[in-house]
């Protein structure tokens, strides 16, 4: 009697299989992005619009985690750079990264780490050839950020930044609406108030390798950029404060050619100083997003890019410092020049350079909203 009573239990386990987790299209797994951080619940927010385009989204830093854009054969491709897990993500020790991350307070470089506000010299962090770099050693790519609401096809994310945050002043509320539309459009939006007079200036840096495949660098990608002028740097990649035209040089991009032309060209000073491509470019733009900031260009699979801002410049990195420490979606061991970043933003270093011509200004007061626009538009050719 006991045998048979044994039997069945051990048949009714046999038959209670655990519930089938749906992986996302880019296989991705939706339970492996669940975790708390700061008492604020994480996940994996997946978007798809009508054309079946999927994009993957992680409160953590409010980063892209992947992007499935169509080739020209209608196959779809895993276009961005990432991590298949929040943890690897949330481990800034042994997988530093920006990786699709939501960049505050400040995107790019900060002089020493030193700005003026209503007089007071401010020391922030400086983590980067002693500049500060995106916010600081603990920017907001490493916080978790709420989810206000999302559907199909838009999430809002909310962050709150307490005064003093890395050393900048006021407490900022800021908001990131990322909306996948049916033009296959990924849309992002951004908005920020603060409490006290402070700087802010936010982008986003997904790692674009338009391939679909890691191991195919960049280099073949064809890049344009509307812009008649760039800020050159010194060799720790700090703006000089100049304005240079790009008529005549490696960083004239009006005309769509390859990154891998003059990547290496290190005869070309600010090629040498950045390593490669790691430059703000000044856009033609004028702030009107309705016309093309730039583009990129797969060859290999006909899949085209171009970006959209209401913001004054571009930095343009051709993923110089990808090394092959990082191990990435997928298996693929990221190296050097495995994708490419378009940023939106003010120039870097203008809070100490707003008094120079033609710098934009990246203060915001309390009783103002700062917002900031950027759409990445996929197509095929």
């Amino acid at each position: 009697m006991a045998s048979a009573a044994a039997a069945v239990a051990l048949f009714a386990a046999c038959t209670q299989q655990k519930p089938v987790v749906e992986l996302t299209e880019s296989g991705l797994n939706p339970e492996q992005f669940v975790d708390t951080v700061g008492g604020i619940p994480m996940k994996l927010i997946t978007l798809k619009n009508a054309n079946g385009m999927e994009v993957c989204i992680t409160n953590f830093g409010g980063r892209v985690v992947s992007i499935m854009a169509p080739d020209r054969n209608g196959n779809k491709k895993d276009v961005v750079l990432g991590f298949d897990n929040v943890k690897t993500y949330e481990d800034k020790v042994n997988h530093p990264s920006d990786f699709g991350a939501s960049i505050g307070r400040y995107a790019n470089r900060i002089n020493q780490g030193k700005i003026n506000i209503n007089g007071e010299e401010i020391q922030l962090p400086q983590n980067n050839f002693g500049h500060c770099l995106h916010g600081g050693p603990d920017g907001w790519q490493y916080r978790p950020y709420e989810i206000v609401e999302a559907n199909q096809q838009t999430v809002l994310l909310k962050l709150v930044s307490p005064d003093g945050d890395m050393n900048f002043p006021g407490e900022v509320t800021a908001v990131v609406i990322y909306t996948l539309a049916d033009d296959n459009t990924l849309d992002i939006c951004y908005e920020a108030t603060t409490t006290k007079t402070t700087i802010i200036n936010m982008t986003n840096h997904s790692y674009f390798n338009l391939n679909g495949n890691p191991d195919e660098a960049i280099t073949n990608h064809e890049l344009y950029v509307n812009a008649d002028n760039y800020t050159p740097v010194d060799s720790t990649f700090m703006t000089t404060g100049a304005i240079t035209p790009v008529e005549g040089t490696p960083m004239d991009f009006r005309t769509p050619h390859a990154v891998g032309q003059d990547i290496t060209n290190f005869d070309f000073e600010q090629i040498k100083n950045g390593n490669g491509f790691d430059h703000n470019w000044c856009l033609n733009t004028n702030g009107d997003d309705k016309q093309v900031a730039a583009s990129i260009y797969s060859p290999t699979t006909g899949i085209f890019m171009e970006v959209f801002t209401d913001e004054p410049g571009i930095q343009v990195y051709s993923g110089n410092f990808l090394d092959g420490t990082q191990s990435g979606k997928g298996g693929y061991i990221y190296t050097q020049h495995a994708a490419i970043c378009l940023e939106t933003q003010k120039y870097p270093d203008t809070p100490n350079k707003s008094n120079l011509p033609g710098w934009p200004n990246a203060i915001l007061e309390p009783g103002q909203t700062y917002t900031s626009h950027c759409a990445y538009k996929f197509s095929v050719k």
